[in-house]
């Protein structure tokens, strides 16, 4: 097993990844930039090491100084988390060459399958059914007409390089592709330092499906079923769930598109852990995506209904050890929901929120799991993504977990920012969610068909919350001294 893991991360990842490596007895090194100096993730590791300024381009996005980092404290392993540095192939590299283990695929496999033209290559040479679109790269105008006419409009300009809605237009006629593709190639640029973009078909109201995969270095390679990710906003997901609502009615799909999951995974001589994107339509077709050569910010779903802890068994796999569970072996139980707490602002359309957290509170009971890395006192930055934790509930059914969730929504509480809690709220009491009826498209729809607060209704919640706020904030102020977070951490503090 590894003698020390560097965490290179920040955030609720961070602290999970922490987590993990303490129930391992292994000890952690986190990573903080000048602005989160003071975060959870800093003051719950062992050791801690200031790796530049606020801007992730000089700190966490920096591999030198990721590497620099690793070395200086002497550890054998780095675990990425999600985001920043974990599908960079350039940085998996630097770790083979430095002798420092990444937890997670080969620099190969991040190559091969971070390209989603190579993927889906890879997809249609295992046999798996994928969205109509081009096998290549496109930046000719007339090539894009040509590969358009025979896909059909609609279609979707997509970044070859990275996901998350970053580099992707819909065209819907010949007269809007140049623009859009020069649109999408300036976005990709700048998001992925490439712009190189491909054509796919355009899906109508399609479910988003992912299949969680999990394989050693010695060949075995398994899947732990679905999770439906189709509530999403921009094209980045906020509610996820597992089993999907989809395969409750349709119990064959899940081995058919585990299968085609497995498959694809096979062909990349795929490690560690990874998650195979699928579309699918109302009558259950699917379509391969793309696939995440990491660790997804909604894995707790699928370790609620399978009982694996799947950080322990990217750790385990990185080390060496060999997977004791076959395909057989996987088992799944009740219904588990995710939603992702932003400070943001749904009404605005999701507006990032950040600033100074005067009161938190989290949920409890059975059947709720809370993966955070904030605290009453901490300043959200505006640097970073405003995740601030992932509310996660199980239950026997699909039905409890959402009255779990409508329970443990109403009782979690932040003051001094906005979050999308509101927007949770009044989703888990929605009819087309209870029953089932999703698609990527859900939440515009849903949001469309939300009626808007009076203005004198708006004044009249602001006033009261700015005066709930105004009552806390002296004594939030001393929330970086209360004994009480500190208990929480369980640490002796910040160590540089």
């Amino acid at each position: 097993m590894f003698r020390k893991v560097l965490v290179a991360n920040r955030g609720e990842i961070a602290v999970r990844v922490v987590r993990a490596l303490r129930e391992l007895e292994i000890p952690s090194v986190a990573v903080y930039s000048d602005i989160d100096r003071k975060a959870l993730h800093v003051m719950m590791a062992d050791e801690a090491v200031c790796i530049g300024p606020a801007p992730s381009r000089h700190s966490y996005l920096s591999i030198e100084r990721i590497l620099d980092a690793a070395k200086s404290v002497a550890a054998d392993a780095i675990h990425p988390g999600y985001g920043f540095l974990s599908e960079n192939a350039d940085f998996a590299r630097g770790c083979e060459r430095s002798g420092i283990k990444l937890i997670g695929p080969s620099s190969h496999a991040i190559e091969l399958m971070g390209s989603k033209t190579a993927a889906r290559r890879v997809a249609i040479s295992a046999g798996a059914p994928v969205v109509p679109g081009t096998e290549q790269g496109i930046s000719d105008l007339n090539e894009a007409k040509k590969s358009a006419r025979e896909i059909g409009y609609p279609v979707l300009l997509k970044a070859a390089a990275g996901g998350g809605g970053k580099g992707m237009r819909r065209v819907d006629a010949e007269d809007q592709l140049e623009p859009a593709m020069n649109a999408a190639a300036r976005e990709a640029e700048s998001a992925f330092g490439s712009g190189e973009v491909y054509l796919e078909k355009l899906i109508e109201k399609p479910r988003h499906i992912e299949i969680q995969v999990l394989g050693d270095e010695y060949g075995r390679l398994i899947h732990l079923g679905e999770r439906e990710c189709s509530i999403q906003r921009r094209h980045q997901k906020v509610v996820e769930e597992s089993p999907s609502p989809l395969v409750l009615n349709k119990p064959e799909l899940r081995q058919r598109i585990g299968e085609a999951a497995v498959n694809i995974a096979s062909a990349a001589a795929y490690s560690n852990a990874g998650t195979l994107e699928f579309l699918a339509d109302q009558e259950g077709n699917f379509y391969f995506l793309e696939m995440n050569t990491r660790l997804q910010v909604e894995h707790p779903v699928t370790e609620l209904v399978t009982g694996l802890d799947l950080v322990q068994w990217q750790i385990r796999i990185a080390a060496g050890e060999r997977l004791n569970i076959g395909q057989k072996d996987v088992r799944w139980s009740g219904s588990a929901i995710e939603c992702r707490i932003y400070a943001e602002d749904p009404s605005n359309n999701f507006f990032p929120s950040p600033g100074r957290i005067l009161q938190y509170v989290e949920p409890g009971g059975p059947g709720v799991r809370i993966d955070g890395g904030v605290y009453a006192g901490w300043t959200v930055p505006i640097d970073y993504d405003p995740l601030l934790a992932k509310l996660v509930v199980w239950a026997d059914t699909r039905e409890n977990a959402i009255r779990r969730m409508r329970r443990a929504v109403s009782e979690y509480h932040v003051a001094g920012i906005t979050t999308n809690l509101g927007l949770f709220a009044a989703l888990m009491r929605d009819r087309p969610f209870i029953d089932g009826n999703l698609h990527t498209g859900f939440l515009d729809e849903f949001l469309l068909a939300a009626p808007s607060p009076s203005a004198d209704k708006r004044e009249l919640i602001a006033a009261i919350l700015a005066a709930s706020q105004m009552k806390r904030a002296d004594s939030a102020a001393h929330a970086d001294t209360n004994p009480s977070m500190w208990r929480m951490i369980g640490q002796k503090g910040l160590q540089q």
